[in-house]
């Protein structure tokens, strides 16, 4: 591909960016409003914990299937069909009168959510310069940060001041104002056209990737250090309050220090990793940093103020391992099945999301607390092994076409 200009890269950059913000905004649609949810329909945290779980199970599925789509019909198509679904199922969420239609909401929105990581990684490979495709990545995942960091403060901030019904149906437009957007710069975002098939073509060539070892090491590390992000975006918050006994604003104010933080160290990170020789080794250094500060906190050996800065600096060291993280998987995956291979991968992403909720909601009902921040500690742990195992393996071949 021939080098765009800047300011056309940084405009695609930019617009699936903000998409991808988005996304991670509505991973927390739910989450954000749990403490007037709960009494709002007597739910236990269990329940809660349901619905995410709802939530990262269809979309974990559907971004498998989205993969496919994407390198068949293009991403920017699937992109506007996400932001669609986005925007329906906060309408569902801010009308429900009862626990099934919470359940029938999150359903639509992990419907919607389910595209964006086969779509994005693909329209940034197809549409960014290569020279800028590091730069394409970084901003990608600092806006995803931005997002979740967003969610609790806009949710939280227009729940206390009216209701979380208004704050849930004013959060259905900001879906829209991203289609508009795309709508109104659709020529920067025009995919490459899709090869057909090859007649005769052995079925088996879509599905070939799949045996390839590096993958699914890919899928086990965003799988493990995502059960330890489900628990920091769910149960973080009431976990402060129960251990410190905070308030609640200071508690979401330590989890916005998280994602803030997280989004500075990914920014960082983005700089060692382009000068490190072994990125396993950052991501090792970074998660033990995370996993050891988050056992510090479920000990509650430190003094209520220190938890802000105890949660931003878990964020920040997280955040560090991104880039690496990233640069492994590139490295490690198949240049020629975008959509498949992002699509399968960071599925574990959103399976991990998925059972993240309904432990760490499990030993919150259990009046465990500090189990929480254990547990955080411990998947991140466990997920610096398959970092080592990502970098152990070979680089994947190219796949030949079906």
């Amino acid at each position: 591909m021939q080098r765009a200009p800047l300011r056309q890269d940084a405009r695609v950059i930019g617009l699936v960016g903000m998409a991808h913000g988005v996304s991670h905004f509505y991973h927390l649609i739910l989450a954000a409003v749990f403490p007037w949810l709960k009494p709002a329909f007597g739910l236990t945290y269990a329940e809660l914990g349901l619905l995410m779980t709802v939530f990262f199970v269809i979309s974990g599925v559907g971004q498998v299937l989205a993969g496919f789509v994407v390198d068949r019909v293009g991403a920017t198509r699937v992109l506007i069909g996400g932001l669609a679904l986005l925007a329906t199922a906060a309408l569902v969420l801010a009308g429900a009168r009862g626990y099934p239609m919470l359940m029938i909401g999150s359903l639509i929105a992990g419907l919607g959510n389910s595209v964006f990581h086969p779509a994005d990684y693909t329209l940034l490979n197809q549409r960014v310069s290569k020279a800028r495709l590091a730069h394409g990545f970084s901003v990608h995942g600092i806006s995803g940060n931005l997002g979740w960091a967003a969610a609790p403060l806009f949710l939280g901030g227009v729940a206390a001041a009216s209701s979380w019904r208004t704050a849930v149906l004013a959060s259905s437009a900001i879906p829209v104002i991203m289609l508009l957007l795309i709508f109104f710069n659709r020529a920067y975002l025009a995919a490459d056209p899709v090869a057909p098939k090859a007649a005769g073509a052995a079925r088996e060539g879509n599905f070939a990737f799949l045996r390839l070892p590096t993958v699914w090491m890919c899928f086990g590390f965003f799988f493990l250090s995502s059960i330890a992000l489900g628990g920091i975006q769910s149960f973080a918050s009431t976990s402060l309050v129960a251990l410190y006994q905070v308030s609640l604003a200071s508690a979401t104010t330590a989890y916005t220090a998280y994602m803030l933080a997280s989004a500075g160290g990914m920014a960082a990170g983005g700089f060692i990793a382009a000068r490190a020789l072994s990125h396993d080794r950052t991501i090792m250094i970074a998660f033990a940093l995370a996993a050891g500060l988050a056992l510090l906190l479920a000990l509650a050996v430190v003094p209520g103020w220190m938890v802000v800065p105890l949660m931003g600096a878990v964020g920040l060291a997280s955040g560090v391992a991104g880039p690496s993280r990233d640069l492994l998987i590139r490295s490690a995956a198949p240049a020629n099945a975008t959509g498949r291979v992002f699509g399968v991968v960071y599925s574990g992403l959103d399976s991990g999301l998925a059972v993240g909720p309904l432990l760490f909601g499990a030993l919150m009902d259990a009046h465990h607390p500090s189990w929480v921040f254990i547990c955080i500690g411990l998947f991140q742990a466990l997920s610096i092994i398959t970092a080592v195992g990502i970098n152990g393996s070979k680089r994947a071949p190219v796949l030949q076409k079906a």
